[in-house]
Parts: C-alpha cells; sequence; structure tokens
C-alpha cells in the first residue's frame, strides 16, 4: 500500500498543477417568443482565434454552462438549426464572479448557420444520432480507435475491450455504414487506427430494418457509425507493427500487419496477428459474441431450449493471463454493394493457440470437512476457423431481405496433470466440432397500417469428444474396472443436432401511437447421442463396458408450437406493452428399449412499461415467465464423465422450470450536464428448476438432474454515476448479487447463499495539451456458504506527451487479497509501461514496451461450486516480467 501511496502523490501533484481557476458562464438560449431552445450549440473562442475553449448543449429549458479560464476575452458563438447564429463578445477578469448571459435567437431561413461554416461543433445531435468531431477531444497520443472513444463524453471501454455508450452496451459497428466483422465491437476497438477517424457517430434506438422501427422496442440497441477521413475513405491504408523481446526464460515476438480498404460500394479488412507474448487477439469471450453466426436467436417468445455442444468451447480462458500464450490469428472481412438496395458481406476468422496454465488450489467441501490441496499443469491447443456470407436486399423502404450462411470447424485439445492430497490423474481431452448455421428474413411492409416479418433459422451442429483419464484409483463402483495399478479409462461420444427456429409476425398500426402484433411459431429440434466407457489395459488390450447404465444411445426430439398476441401504446410519456403467449409443447425421446412422450400446454404473460420522463430520461419496468426446457444432455440416462473426479447422468422424467423475472431499471443521460446515471434491479425466482442430485464421495462426485422442491432465487442491482467535467472525467460504479442455491448433496438438502460486491470510484483529467492522469479504488467483497474473501485494488494510469516525439503511457494495479479463514493473503501489483517514438508527419513509430514490471507471478481466483457445495481459492500463475521493442509502418 505504501508503494500505491507515493504513485498517487506522484499523479496527483502534476495534475493540481495543471488546474487552473475558471469562471462559469451560464444562461439560457431562447426562440424571440421566449420559448427554450433544446439542443443548442453554444462555443466559447478565445477572441480573435479559432481555439474552442469550452462548449454547452442546452437543456430542455434551453440552459447552458460553460467553464472559462480567468484573464481572457471570448467569444460566444450560438447556432440553432433553423435560426440567425449569434456571437457575442465577453472578457473574464482575475475577480469575476459567474456570469450571467441570456441569449435569443431569430428565426432564418438558412438551413446551416454561420458557426456550423466556420467552425464543426464538438457535438452534434440530430434526432436519435449524437455525432463526435473527434479532433475536438482528442491530443494526437491516441493509437488505436479505443483511445479516441474513451475520450469522448459518454463513451466508455470496458475491461473486455466492448463499448458502452451512455452506459449501454453497443451492439454493433460500422465503418462508413459498412459492417465491421460483423458490428464485433472489440475487433473494432483494437485494431482501427486512432489517426483514420474523422467523426463517431452513435446511433440510439437503433434498427436496421427501417420499417420496424416503429413496432419494435430499440431503445437498448445501440450503433456507432466510424466516420474515416478524408482520403481514408478511397484508398488502401493500414500498418505493419512488428517486434522482439525477452521474458525471463524466453524470447518473444510479435507481427501484427493490418490493411483497410474503403470506398463507397466496398471494404475490405485484413488483420493479422501473430505473438507468443501473452495476448490473445480472439478468446473464449469473442467466440461467444460472434454468437454462433446468427444476428441472434429468435427471442421474447418465452421458451428457453438452449442446445448445448458439449464442446469445449475456445481454450483461451484466462484472456493475456497465463504461464504462456502463443496465438497466430488472421481475418479478412468484406463488403461489396453490386447495386443499389444490395449488399454482400462476410467475414473469414482463423485461429490457432497454444495456452500453458499452472494453478495452485485448496479446495474445502463444506459437507465433509475435507480439504483438497492440489497443483494442475495443463497445456490446451485451439485451432478454429469461421466464415461467414451475408447479404442485404432493400428495394425500397417497404422490402427488407436478409441471408446469412455461416460455417465453423475446430480443433480443441488439452492435457492436464493434476496432483492432489486426495486423488491425482492425468487427462486427455479432444474435440473436433462443426457446425452450419442459415438465417432468412423478410420484412415488408403492406402499407402504413401493415407490416408483415417472417425469420428463419437452421442450425446443425457435429461433435465427437473425447475423454481419457490415467489415476491410481478408481472410485465409482459402478464402473466394473479390472483391478490395476493404473486406471486408464477412455469415453467416446458422438453428439448431433439439427434445430429449426422460425416465426412469422403481423403489425396492425392503430393509429401513430399504437399496435397490435400477432406471432405464429415453433422451435424443432432433433438430437441423437451415443456414448460408450472402454478401460485400456497395460498388454494393449481393452474392455469395453456393455452395462446398460455405462452406454447412451438416444434420440430427443422437441417441439414448441406458439402463439402470441401483444399490445403497445404510448400516451405521454407513459409506454404500456403487454403480452401473452400460448406454448403447444412435444417432448419425446427413445432409450432404453421404450419411448416416453409427453405433451404440455402452458399460458405464459409478459409486461413491459416505461416512463419517459426525457429524450434520455427514462424509468422502466419488465416482467416475464419463461419456461426453460433441457435438451438431451440431460436426458440420457447412461453416466458419463465430466472430468475425473465426476461422472453424471442423465434424468428422462425432468420436467421444465419456470423462471419469474423481475426488472426496474432507471437511465439518464444529459448532454447539458454530461452526467450519466444508470442504475437497476432484477429479481429471478426458478420454480420447480432443475438442479443436480450429487453423492459426494470423497473428492469425487456422481450427480443426476432433477426438479428442485425449493425455488433458487436472486436479487442482483448495479448503480453507475458519471460526469465529464471540463478537465475531468469522473465515474462510480457499484454492484451487487444475493443468490440461494438448493441441491441434494448424500441426500441431504443444501442451501447455500451466495452474497458478492463491489464499488469503483475514479477521476480522470482530459488535458488537450498536457499530461492525462487517471487514479481510482476498487474494493470487492465475496461471501460464499461458508467463506469469504476481500480484494482491494487501487489502480492508476497516465499518458505525457513530451519533447514533441516522445509519449509515455503506464498502467499501475496493486491487489491486496485475503479470504476470511487467512489461510490465503496475498499482496502483488501490476506495472505496464510504453514509450513511443514518432516524427511528426513520419510514417514510422517505435515502441519500447514493458509488461509485469512488478514481476508478479501469481494471481488470486475464488468460486464455490454448488454441485459439490465445496469452495475454493486458488493462484493462477502468469507471464513473468517482459520487454519488448517493435516497429510500426503505418502505410
Amino acid at each position: 500500500m505504501k508503494n500505491f501511496i507515493i504513485l498517487f502523490l506522484i499523479v496527483i501533484i502534476p495534475v493540481l498543477a495543471f488546474a487552473q481557476h475558471t469562471i462559469k458562464v451560464e444562461g439560457t438560449v431562447k426562440d424571440s417568443l421566449g420559448n427554450p431552445l433544446e439542443m443548442a450549440n453554444v462555443i466559447a473562442f478565445k477572441k480573435g482565434t479559432k481555439f474552442l475553449q469550452s462548449y454547452s448543449i442546452t437543456d430542455s429549458k434551453g440552459h447552458y454552462k460553460l467553464s472559462l479560464e480567468e484573464e481572457q476575452a471570448y467569444t460566444l458563438r450560438t447556432s440553432y438549426l433553423g435560426f440567425d447564429a449569434q456571437s457575442i463578445d465577453i472578457s473574464i477578469g482575475s475577480s469575476s464572479e459567474d456570469l450571467i448571459k441570456n441569449i435569443v435567437l431569430k428565426e432564418s431561413n438558412e438551413s446551416l448557420s454561420e458557426v456550423e461554416i466556420t467552425y464543426e461543433m464538438p457535438v452534434k445531435i440530430s434526432g436519435d444520432t449524437i455525432s463526435y468531431n473527434t479532433d475536438s477531444f482528442t491530443n494526437g497520443t491516441e493509437k488505436k480507435l479505443e483511445d479516441v472513444l474513451e475520450k469522448l463524453p459518454g463513451v466508455d471501454i470496458d475491461d473486455n475491450g466492448e463499448i458502452e455508450v451512455e452506459g449501454k452496451k453497443v451492439n454493433r459497428v460500422l465503418v462508413e455504414g459498412k459492417e465491421f466483422f460483423d458490428g464485433d465491437s472489440k475487433l473494432a476497438t483494437q485494431n482501427i487506427p486512432a489517426n483514420a477517424v474523422d467523426k463517431v457517430q452513435v446511433l440510439r434506438n437503433y434498427n436496421e430494418v427501417a420499417g420496424m422501427r416503429g413496432v419494435t422496442n430499440n431503445e437498448d440497441n445501440i450503433a456507432i457509425n466510424i466516420k474515416l477521413k478524408k482520403g481514408k475513405d478511397k484508398f488502401w491504408f493500414g500498418e505493419v507493427n512488428a517486434g522482439a523481446g525477452a521474458s525471463d526464460d524466453n524470447t518473444k515476438y510479435l507481427a501484427k500487419p493490418k490493411l483497410f480498404y474503403y470506398s463507397p460500394d466496398k471494404s475490405v479488412n485484413l488483420l493479422a496477428d501473430f505473438n507468443n507474448i501473452g495476448e490473445a487477439p480472439f478468446t473464449r469471450r469473442d467466440y461467444f459474441r460472434f454468437t454462433g453466426g446468427l444476428r441472434s436467436a429468435l427471442s421474447g417468445n418465452g421458451t428457453s431450449f438452449n442446445v448445448q455442444s458439449d464442446g469445449l468451447g475456445f481454450l483461451t480462458a484466462q484472456n493475456n493471463r497465463a504461464v504462456e500464450i502463443t496465438s497466430n490469428f488472421g481475418a479478412l472481412n468484406f463488403s461489396v454493394a453490386p447495386k443499389e438496395g444490395l449488399d454482400l458481406n462476410g467475414f473469414a476468422i482463423v485461429n490457432n493457440s497454444e495456452t500453458q496454465m499452472f494453478t495452485q488450489a485448496q479446495t474445502v467441501y463444506n459437507e465433509t470437512g475435507l480439504v483438497d490441496e492440489s497443483e494442475s499443469s495443463s497445456v490446451q491447443e485451439s485451432q478454429l476457423a469461421m466464415v461467414k456470407f451475408s447479404t442485404t436486399y432493400k428495394p425500397n423502404d417497404n422490402l427488407h431481405i436478409d441471408y446469412d450462411i455461416f460455417g465453423k470447424i475446430s480443433e480443441q485439445s488439452e492435457m492436464n496433470d493434476v496432483t492432489s492430497t486426495q486423488r491425482s490423474a492425468d487427462t486427455y481431452k479432444e474435440e473436433k466440432p462443426a457446425s452450419i448455421n442459415q438465417n432468412f428474413n423478410v420484412y415488408y411492409n403492406i402499407n402504413e397500417k401493415n407490416i408483415f416479418s417472417a425469420e428463419l433459422q437452421y442450425a446443425y451442429q457435429n461433435d465427437k469428444p473425447l475423454f481419457n483419464s490415467v489415476a491410481d484409483s478408481q472410485p465409482f463402483s459402478f464402473v466394473p474396472t479390472v483391478p490395476v495399478d493404473v486406471y486408464d479409462l477412455l469415453q467416446n461420444k458422438k453428439l448431433s443436432t439439427s434445430k429449426f427456429d422460425g416465426q412469422v409476425s403481423y403489425y396492425y398500426l392503430l393509429n401513430a401511437k399504437s399496435n397490435i402484433n400477432f406471432t405464429l411459431g415453433s422451435t424443432l429440434s432433433s438430437q441423437k447421442l451415443t456414448s460408450k466407457i472402454t478401460q485400456n489395459l497395460a498388454n494393449g488390450s481393452s474392455i469395453e463396458f456393455d452395462q446398460e447404465n455405462l452406454n447412451n444411445d438416444v434420440k430427443f426430439n422437441f417441439t414448441d408450437v406458439f402463439l402470441a398476441a401483444h399490445y403497445r401504446m404510448i400516451t405521454g410519456i407513459f409506454t404500456f406493452d403487454p403480452g401473452v403467449i400460448l406454448h403447444q409443447y412435444t417432448i419425446k425421446d427413445d432409450q432404453l428399449g421404450s419411448v416416453d412422450k409427453e405433451n404440455l400446454t402452458l399460458v405464459l404473460p409478459d409486461v413491459y412499461a416505461r416512463l419517459q420522463f426525457k429524450s434520455s430520461e427514462s424509468l422502466r419496468f419488465n416482467y416475464s415467465i419463461t419456461s426453460q426446457f433441457s435438451d438431451i444432455n440431460k436426458a440420457a440416462e447412461g453416466y458419463m464423465y465430466s472430468n475425473y473426479r465426476s461422472m453424471s447422468r442423465g434424468n428422462r422424467d425432468l420436467e421444465n422450470s419456470l423462471n419469474h423475472r423481475y426488472s426496474l431499471s432507471y437511465f439518464s443521460f444529459s448532454m447539458f450536464s454530461f452526467t450519466n446515471i444508470n442504475a437497476s434491479l432484477t429479481y429471478t425466482k426458478k420454480v420447480n428448476g432443475i438442479k443436480n442430485s450429487t453423492e459426494q464421495i470423497g473428492v469425487d462426485r456422481v450427480s443426476f438432474p432433477i426438479n428442485s422442491a425449493f425455488a433458487d432465487e436472486t436479487l442482483a442491482g448495479n448503480f453507475r454515476y458519471g460526469k465529464t467535467y471540463s478537465k475531468l472525467k469522473t465515474n462510480f460504479r457499484a454492484n451487487f448479487n444475493n443468490s440461494i442455491f438448493n441441491n441434494i448433496v448424500n441426500n441431504e438438502w443444501v442451501k447455500s447463499k451466495n452474497f458478492s460486491h463491489s464499488y469503483q470510484a475514479s477521476v480522470a483529467t482530459k488535458f488537450k495539451n498536457a499530461p492525462n492522469f487517471e487514479v481510482g479504488y476498487n474494493l470487492s467483497f465475496a461471501k460464499y456458504a461458508e467463506t469469504g474473501s476481500t480484494t482491494n485494488r487501487p489502480f492508476a494510469n497516465m499518458e505525457i506527451a513530451f519533447l514533441k516525439s516522445f509519449i509515455l503511457t503506464a498502467d499501475y494495479s496493486y491487489y491486496n487479497y485475503k479470504n476470511e479463514e487467512q489461510t490465503y493473503k496475498n499482496e502483488y501489483s501490476f506495472l505496464n509501461a510504453n514509450l513511443y517514438f514518432q516524427k511528426q508527419n513520419s510514417k514510422w513509430e517505435f515502441k519500447l514496451s514493458a509488461n509485469n514490471i512488478t514481476d508478479n507471478q501469481s494471481i488470486n481466483t475464488d468460486s464455490y461450486n454448488e454441485l459439490s457445495d465445496s469452495n475454493s481459492t486458488s493462484l493462477y500463475y502468469i507471464q513473468p516480467r517482459l520487454w519488448l521493442f517493435s516497429v510500426k509502418y503505418n502505410i
């Protein structure tokens, strides 16, 4: 902590030194009749120059507010579309009090004002579009799009590289109106060069189907469109980055060529990343963010039937923190408009990665008090290829047609060596999943009163997972193994799924503020699963177990036919959208020589309500009931290995569960004060939930799913407050999650309560031509069934430009972790720094990087496993200190 206090003083003293006393100038902007003008632009220039000192956008009452330096003369220029611009000269003295300047604008026949001609506003608002002129917020030290976005008011980049606008996640990223890698925000923020960005357009209430915007709820749909600087939108541009360095144990390298081409009718983006410095260009989170290549699964119909894959998923589990990560990544994205109204686009992504991990853990089993100390060393390898082609046809404003086809193949493996005080083993997993998905959508505005839509999706996936464990004991008595010194067990499995989702909807517009919607839809799923277990003997032979409870040969079919009706109305500031959905379900499984078939009819209601106080302030309420069904994985009654310590089987008699979800959320964003407030409270209750009955055999377990007689409940909340001042940006976040789970462990009902809450506050400077700093503090608590932990994390970042050609950036985090039993108490810190050198107008940039300068060896994680009612605390080992020198050439 002492080191952080010293660092805090080093950071905060320059902040105070650069701070200047300012005078507040405020007032109102009204028309000649005295009506306030909302969203009028007020700009303050230093008199006789075009140097922008401050700006403001009026609120709903016409108020504006500027912060200006003392002992200066300024020109205030005010503009509003359809009115004559007005200029006012003012002087600020050294002892001036806050000034009041009210402004009256006169109507004009001019469509553009003088201000917009002589100087481009930093922020323009037109309907649901906010346009930021990035040069007004940047200072030339930015390297990537994410550096630009972080300096825009109301825009943030989270820890995963995803964009948030006014506290809401950005769903899609466009460049010059064309999708960038299926709209993925992280690939955009970390790859588009900052010097290519001219404007950032925020598109609120976004729906790419223009005809559906008035009848659907789009308030959480946010997109951004990147406008390129003149010249960048007509020819090839990009960069080539290569570097070499060393860590404590081996040589490091990186190579990152990137090439972009944009024109009015086509675009091409090429990205590549080869490195062994721990930067994973395509992580597990990225993999799932692409959502299997479909635009999105049909949602909101009241049914949850998620077809689970036994795939290991994308294996880079700890982003850039593991003992060793080697990545080879390549991606191509294209978009072509051969004629007006027709767009063709697609992408291809390939990734080859190897990750080495080492973990030390302590697990406490609450039922028995057993303590397990273990070390795990694993090597994961993954090869992945994803290809997607899409076409959009919009011959006119009334017709919109989409078609997507997406294919994915991968080969993944994991070798794991576990040494434990209870039971050790070597394991190997291998999977080669493949899938293809297709999506076809039609939206047709028949006339002003009638809208028709059809959405069809088809998915096929196939996998053949293999699991092998080698251990000195075999604790599962129902597995008739031959007694040997080393038990070598092999499990082979085959799983295939075909799934069709479709729905047709009809909207009738009663008037401009109300409509009725009817939807007829269906889900049809067919799955096949086979599995078997064998024992390999030392002489090369094997025993294949033919017992019924150790083999699976299952066919599983799920059908849902539903009819939904919704009514949507707007009256004043109130929006009300109730609905009801009638479902007819059929579930059939064929296994163990018999066929079980079940029919079920359900009526599921939902309701949405909103109070829209202002254009950017609302209070929302949602309630819905979702009927959740299990797929073949929980119906297959033959035992299968989950890992070498766990075996599980399904239960063909499972019933569906009902999930009740209530949510209340408040949202407010002011362009006048640049204040952002988000708060939400969500309560969920799962009735007749599908839980596990577990028999704990020491550290090993056998489980099968059941319908719980007790409801699982979760209450979660979060609060966020952000405010941008003239030279400062502040943020505060708080969240909590309180959950109650019920399971059966050793024939006894176990109720576990988990409570976690965290708080983070930060302040960052926004100087245009001075060093910038950020300091913050994060405090998090976790309370599990029998234990808990606390983590204190102060952090600081800085960015300093000096000697015209140099830029120094650094980030520091200090962690103080301890669990309640004091068995784990760990203090560690991370310090990373980058020194850039680039002469003005030069295409060459040189960079010296140092990662993990404090040479920290491990980080802490903790978790609770409700299946075994156990708490785990782990030390996860990471890469040592790393030095790297790299050279970048801008094409």
